[in-house]
């Protein structure tokens, strides 16, 4: 009788295809005209929001992930909401914007900083 020998590239490819499911509940909320993943306790930056630090805010949810069950329908999204608590107002990088045009002796310089906003995000609720 003769012995098997197995392959150990065999068993590590089965422990690396593993699918661990997600445990912690997301959603994909709409923030300044883009679409943010978050989670809570995650803090983000948005285009400026009116208020005062502090305050809380609530953001539109377009999709929510809680573990395996998946919400995407508008009925069922229309009663979810997300939690914010604002905490400072800041302002973007300078982004330095020069036009020239060759041999006319036209320049022009201008600057340009977002005004922006970091939330913490507080709850999700579904």
């Amino acid at each position: 009788m003769k012995a098997q020998a197995v392959c150990t590239c065999e068993i590590r490819r089965s422990k690396m295809s593993r699918k661990v499911s997600p445990k912690v509940a997301y959603a994909i909320v709409r923030a300044g005209g883009r679409q943010e993943k978050v989670s809570v306790g995650d803090k983000i930056t948005l285009d400026r929001v009116a208020g005062e630090p502090g305050s809380t805010i609530e953001l539109p949810v377009l999709l929510l992930v809680d573990g395996d069950k998946i919400t995407a329908d508008a009925k069922s999204l229309a009663s979810a909401k997300v939690t914010a608590e604002k905490i400072e107002d800041l302002r973007g990088p300078k982004i330095v914007i020069q036009k020239y045009k060759n041999k006319t002796g036209y320049k022009k310089r201008q600057g340009f900083r977002a005004e922006l906003t970091t939330v913490k995000i507080t709850a999700i609720n579904a």
